[in-house]
């Protein structure tokens, strides 16, 4: 595997998306810093991100054909018209045949990965991914752990193992990069409906006089 660092930053065409396990009995349970409901935004971002770049989307559930979770988030199904869910019964979403199996058809080797619960879903995939060849970027503000002792020894794992942290926002300004890239007029959609959103639910996220101008928000 080409390390990490020696490939400089990510472009659209070469990751894909990956989220796993957005379904309420998680999102109930999440104690750490990021709140639920800025979670599900950023989800949500992500998926606007990935449709806005035509990237290739995973997306996977946990239990639901077992009886003991429910499905996606309704709101974020909403943001993945098309796009198959993939149930399992494992942990570790790349012991799951299908999802494994969908993530080489995407063809991509660098995967942007959002899951939850960041101590499990989110860490058992990414290490797993890592150590099959794919070079992993988590998306720290779009997941959750079960208490933030927990969350905060899950991001300091994938540390270790070689994962690269970003942000939900920073995920799509890496990805166009450039007012006059083709992606820019997308990218500028995407970028409004956040400001425009984000703070109906957090105070913690800067919008700027201009945005605020921009957006309303």
């Amino acid at each position: 595997m080409t390390a990490t660092n020696a490939l400089g930053v990510w472009t659209s065409a070469d990751c894909g998306l990956v989220l796993i396990d957005f379904q309420k009995e998680m999102f109930q349970s999440i104690r750490s810093e990021t709140g639920v409901d800025l979670v599900e935004l950023h989800v949500r971002l992500l998926a606007k991100t990935a449709k806005a770049f035509n990237m290739p989307i995973v997306l996977s559930t946990v239990g639901v054909q077992a009886g003991f979770n429910g499905p996606t988030l309704p709101s974020i199904l909403a943001e993945l018209p098309g796009v198959p869910v993939i149930d399992r019964t494992s942990m570790n979403a790349f012991e799951d045949r299908a999802f494994s199996d969908a993530v080489k058809k995407t063809g991509r080797k660098r995967l942007i990965i959002a899951g939850l619960h960041t101590e499990i879903c989110l860490t058992f995939a990414s290490v797993q991914a890592l150590k099959d060849g794919y070079d992993v970027m988590y998306v720290a503000d779009a997941v959750g752990g079960r208490s933030q002792v927990a969350h905060s020894i899950a991001i300091a794992r994938l540390a270790h193992a070689g994962a690269v942290p970003a942000t939900a926002l920073a995920v799509l300004t890496e990805l166009f990069r450039d007012w006059r890239s083709p992606f820019a007029k997308n990218a500028l959609e995407v970028i409004d409906w956040y400001f425009t959103e984000v703070p109906k639910v957090s105070k913690a996220i800067g919008v700027d006089v201009r945005e605020k101008g921009k957006t309303g928000a």
